[in-house]
């Protein structure tokens, strides 16, 4: 007989994990703002809609910010993480700042894979992939170094016609599974400006302002020659995605308001 797993339903950002895990995989709920606070401040968790985890480098209401603290705190050392975050968390300031410095200093945040709109979320909403090993935490920040793949810039994908396959990210495979991450080449050099693949120091990260990790490099077609826009369908829907993508931004700027 196959056996049924025990599913529980339940806030898992309320209560610490108490089985540690070594792999997760995970695209935390869409949405920014949560109807209550998690802090690491005894203080504040005494207030209303603030609950307590010791485990937790900062105190957020940020839904994407607070699975990512989560998570960390799963993974049993050499535990590693896949997990699909909106651009908001690669630059976002206050407890964004915090946990990007802290996910360089106490994680391998070895990976980020830059994905067009509507992958994963909304339309108009581009998602990382950010992966990621946790070990022990010594004197020096744990990422030495951070391998970004932009499969976004010149990058069309629709629903229906143009769906991401699997043989879209062959080349981005390939890069990722090399033997020895330290020997791995960037395909992107001052020869190949077009290269998709190619590596950033933790020294030139740590100084970008906010320690943001929305890094791009690459030329986009589409704002310089005007003789190879894409497809009007595809056009449309860059639009809409972009339509979109703002209404959302007010609509999380309405609910802060509400507060």
């Amino acid at each position: 007989m196959i056996k049924t797993p025990d599913i529980n339903i339940e806030d898992s950002l309320i209560n610490p994990i108490e089985q540690k895990t070594n792999i997760v995989l995970a695209n935390p709920p869409f949405g920014k703002s949560s109807s209550y606070y998690i802090t690491n401040d005894k203080k504040l968790a005494e207030q209303d809609n603030y609950f307590y985890r010791s485990d937790f480098w900062t105190t957020t209401s940020n839904k994407q910010l607070a699975f990512v603290q989560h998570i960390v705190s799963m993974l049993e050392d050499k535990g590693r993480a896949a997990i699909v975050l909106p651009d908001n968390v690669l630059f976002e300031g206050g407890a964004g700042e915090i946990i990007r410095k802290k996910l360089l200093e106490e994680t391998n945040l070895h990976t980020i894979l830059r994905l067009p709109t509507g992958i994963f979320y909304a339309n108009g909403v581009k998602s990382n992939v950010l992966f990621l090993e946790k070990k022990k935490k010594g004197r020096k920040p744990l990422t030495k170094d951070i391998w970004f793949y932009d499969y976004r810039t010149n990058i069309h994908h629709t629903l229906k016609k143009q769906v991401l396959k699997y043989e879209n990210l062959i080349q981005f495979v390939e890069c990722y599974l090399s033997k020895d991450r330290n020997k791995t080449s960037e395909s992107w050099s001052t020869d190949n400006p077009n290269g998709r693949f190619r590596k950033y120091s933790y020294d030139e990260i740590i100084v970008r302002d906010k320690t943001n990790f929305d890094v791009f490099w690459l030329r986009d077609d589409n704002y310089i020659d005007l003789d190879s826009l894409p497809e009007p369908e595809v056009l449309a829907q860059e639009i809409i995605d972009s339509l979109e993508s703002a209404l959302n931004s007010f609509r999380e700027v309405v609910k802060g308001l509400n507060k």
